[in-house]
This record gives C-alpha cells, sequence and structure tokens, in this order.
C-alpha cells in the first residue's frame, strides 16, 4: 500500500470515528479547530455576545453565529422547519427581479407551506392558501404573515428551550470554545 492510499485510509478511519460521536462532541471539535478554514466559515462569537442571545429571539437571529447555534439545537429536537423557513423569507426580500422572485416564491411554497412539503411549517389554512394565491405575481413581503406566525412560535416555544438548554449555558459559560478571532 502506498503513502497516499494510508493517508487516505487514515482519513477516513477519522471520519468514521468522529460521526460517531454525539452531536455535542463533532460541534465542540469543530469549534475548538485551529484551522484558519473554520475560523473564516465561522465567525466566533465572545461568551458576552452568546449571552446576549438570551436577551429576545431577535438579537439571537441578527448574530450569524446566533443562527448557527439556535439551527444545531433545532436539529438536535428534529424542529429546525421554523428557523430555516424564517431564513428563506429573509433571503426573499432582498431579492429585486421578478423572475427570481417568482422563482423563489415557488420553492419556498413547495418546501415549506404546501401540505405534505418536505419542511412543512404549522400555518393555518388561511395564511396557506392566501400565499398560494400570491404566487401567480409574488411581492417580496407575500410571506410576512407566515414568518410573522413562525416566528412568534419559535419565540414562544424553541427559544425558550434553547435558552434553558445545556448547550445554551455551555456556550454562555465559555466551554464551547467561542471567543474572538
Amino acid at each position: 500500500m502506498d503513502i497516499c492510499c494510508e493517508t487516505a485510509s487514515e482519513d477516513l478511519d477519522k471520519t468514521k470515528r468522529l460521526l460517531h460521536k454525539p452531536w455535542k462532541s463533532r460541534l465542540h471539535n469543530f469549534l475548538n479547530s485551529p484551522s484558519p478554514h473554520s475560523r473564516k466559515k465561522l465567525h466566533r462569537q465572545s461568551v458576552n455576545e452568546a449571552k446576549q442571545w438570551g436577551q429576545s429571539l431577535e438579537k439571537l437571529l441578527n448574530h450569524k453565529c446566533g443562527q448557527v447555534a439556535f439551527r444545531v439545537f433545532l436539529k438536535s429536537e428534529f424542529c429546525e422547519e421554523n428557523l430555516e423557513f424564517w431564513l428563506a423569507c429573509e433571503e426573499f426580500k432582498s431579492i429585486t427581479s421578478p423572475e427570481k422572485l417568482a422563482w423563489k416564491a415557488t420553492s419556498i411554497y413547495e418546501e415549506f407551506i404546501q401540505s405534505d412539503s418536505p419542511m412543512e411549517v404549522n400555518v393555518d389554512y388561511h395564511t396557506r392558501d392566501t400565499i398560494a394565491h400570491s404566487l401567480h405575481k409574488p411581492t417580496p413581503s407575500c410571506f410576512d404573515g407566515a414568518q410573522r406566525k413562525v416566528c412568534s412560535l419559535m419565540e414562544n416555544d424553541a427559544y425558550p428551550r434553547f435558552i434553558q438548554s445545556d448547550y445554551y449555558k455551555d456556550l454562555c459559560a465559555g466551554s464551547r470554545g467561542f471567543r474572538k478571532t
């Protein structure tokens, strides 16, 4: 076996061992990784900034790293669709091209709003129907009602659980390795 194959084999073994670790350990390893790539990809927040996330859902969502931490928590509870929908709506509002707006509106509808969609969010029939009718000529605000409802659900359900979680408490205590870079 040549050196290249041995290295690839070792890398594969390391990857397998890493994937079998619990998600908290994988996240811890990622956040503490000394590689410049990870530092550039994820701007680590100070403990004080992580503590600010506990002040409101809005403060949490306004921090990229807060979004990442919240997403990791939601995935651990199998309920990340609300955050994914909220983020998709934020991106949708910034689209200026009518063609791209129409394409993205249909995409968001099919992924999050349509009954039995892959990541269906919990919105009432009236909201779902209003969005369906707006798809023929979508506007940047066509998902606003659904986004407000989903944000309210996150604020009153998932966000309080996140703030009370050991994961968030560890972030605030600094044991997850967040620091300024």
